[in-house]
Formats: C-alpha cells, structure tokens, sequence
C-alpha cells in the first residue's frame, strides 16, 4: 500500500524545532558528546518527522526507512563519495553528506530510530487510550 500524501503541523513543527537544535549544535556546540553524538541521535529524529509531515506512513515502516538512509550515507562516507565526485571544495556537499566514517554514527542512528519507535509507541497509546481505541503500530 502507497502512503498518502497528507500534510501534518505537528510533525512538521517537530522538524522545524529538531532543525534548529541541529543548527545550534552545529553552529555553537564543541565539546565531545552533544556535537559528535547528540547530532547523529537527533538527526534520525529530525529525517523521521520531516517524512511525517508529509507522508501518512506507519511508524515502523517510516522509523526503518529513516535508519536504511541514514545506515546508506554513512556507508558512503565510508567509501569517500564526496571526493569521489569531485565535491570534496563544496562545503554544502561535505555537510550534507559528510566525510568520515564512524561505527558510533550507524549506534547513535540505531539508538535514534529505537526511541522515535518507542516514543511514537508511548505517545500514541496514551492518545488511543484517551479515545478509547486500540490500536498496533
């Protein structure tokens, strides 16, 4: 089954305040935990949403589409594309796809996607909960 195409303020709003935190962290924070690590946790969460705030897609099926792109461009990182297409002079390109691999990244978008799941599980069964629906992710 096709997700349809269905616009959400919330989701939409959680990767515009994710963005920002990116952004800070990005631009303000140097230290050896928040920037290395809080960045690649949140990053899963800010991709996730930003897919849901578009997209009417199961929480599972989004949460592991999410980790096979993120898990996909650290693996190019891995292999140096940005060099290898000749982008290594264009910062933009160096951000968005980056330039070191690190197993630590593919464990901070694991541990990323696992609390989006388990935050999405919790939230939605107090919301089920409050209307008297039961429901499986």
């Amino acid at each position: 089954m096709k997700p349809k195409i269905k616009f959400s303020f919330i989701y939409f709003l959680l990767t515009m305040t994710l963005f920002a935190a990116e952004v800070f962290i990005g631009k303000y924070v140097d230290d050896k935990i928040i920037r290395p690590y809080g960045g690649d946790f949140l990053v899963i969460m800010l991709i996730y949403c930003f897919v849901r705030s578009f997209l009417d897609i199961s929480v599972l099926k989004c949460a592991l589409g999410v980790l096979i792109f993120s898990f996909s461009i650290e693996i190019l990182q891995y292999f140096n594309l940005v060099e290898k297409l000749g982008l290594g002079h264009i910062k933009l390109a160096r951000i968005v796809i980056g330039t070191s691999f690190a197993w630590t990244d593919l464990l901070m978008y694991t541990l990323g996607t696992l609390t989006v799941v388990l935050l999405e599980y919790i939230i939605g069964n107090r919301v089920r909960q409050t209307r008297g629906k039961v429901e499986v992710l």
